[in-house]
């Protein structure tokens, strides 16, 4: 049986009432877009009256989805997915949740690029392959290879460049980028977002980056520069001519 027609407003704004007095930041847009995840709409594309479809699963669903942002986990996480650049990504435990201010290094790798001309690109602790794969979907005349130390990142990463139509154009291997067997071969261009944060300072972090970002993504140790110091060694091996940017 069919659930009946409901109410839009009378669904999100206890949903949104609920948020706001539990301190989220944007209580009315986490609810349109966790109703939407919970009635399988690809982009929270609610009605603006009556909702067909909401029925006990999705009523359940989307309490639980409520729960959970009010315990601090962010929306993408509880969504699965993130969009970042033009592209969707699947997230999982072992990944970075890619943010937004991220996406300077893919405007970076681009002005340094030539969209004409092939290019081989590196990126070091890839994570889900946001920036790899948003640096291939505007060059494609580029391939390239993303390394993570984590190997369910790499298989998300995998599975990211798939469904975004980049599997013939990007492979991802796991491993550490101070091994000099990783990824062996000249580059024309290497992106890397390394951990930096002091490990003293993860835990007064924010609750959605301190604890639902995987800390091995995070941490940079004492000073938060052991990645860092990695950097210009792998460089002089990989031979490239330059770095677009690191951040």
């Amino acid at each position: 049986m069919s659930a009946a027609p409901a109410e839009v407003r009378d669904i999100l704004m206890p949903a949104v009432r609920r948020l706001q007095e539990g301190g989220v930041a944007s209580p009315a847009l986490d609810s349109r877009l966790l109703l939407g995840t919970a009635l399988g709409l690809d982009r929270a594309v609610l009605p603006h009256e009556t909702l067909a479809g909401f029925d006990d699963a999705a009523a359940a669903m989307f309490e639980a989805f409520l729960n959970r942002r009010l315990g601090g986990e962010p929306v993408s996480r509880i969504r699965g997915w993130r969009e970042f650049w033009t592209l969707r990504l699947e997230l999982a435990p072992a990944t970075l949740d890619p943010r937004p201010d991220s996406e300077t290094i893919v405007a970076a790798a681009l002005a340094a690029t030539d969209p004409g001309k092939p290019c081989r690109m590196l990126d070091l602790g890839c994570g889900t392959g946001a920036l790899l794969l948003a640096c291939l979907s505007e060059r494609p005349d580029a391939t390239g290879t993303g390394v993570d130390i984590a190997g369910e990142a790499v298989e998300v990463a995998t599975r990211n460049a798939g469904k975004n139509g980049l599997s013939a154009r990007a492979d991802f291997v796991i491993g550490d980028f101070s091994d000099p067997d990783v990824a062996p071969g000249i580059y024309d261009l290497i992106l890397c977002n390394p951990p930096y944060i002091p490990a003293g300072e993860i835990d007064g972090l924010a609750v959605e980056v301190a604890c639902f970002d995987p800390r091995l993504a995070l941490d940079g140790g004492d000073d938060g520069l052991d990645c860092w110091r990695g950097c210009p060694a792998a460089h002089c091996r990989w031979s490239v001519p330059r770095w677009p940017g690191l951040s």
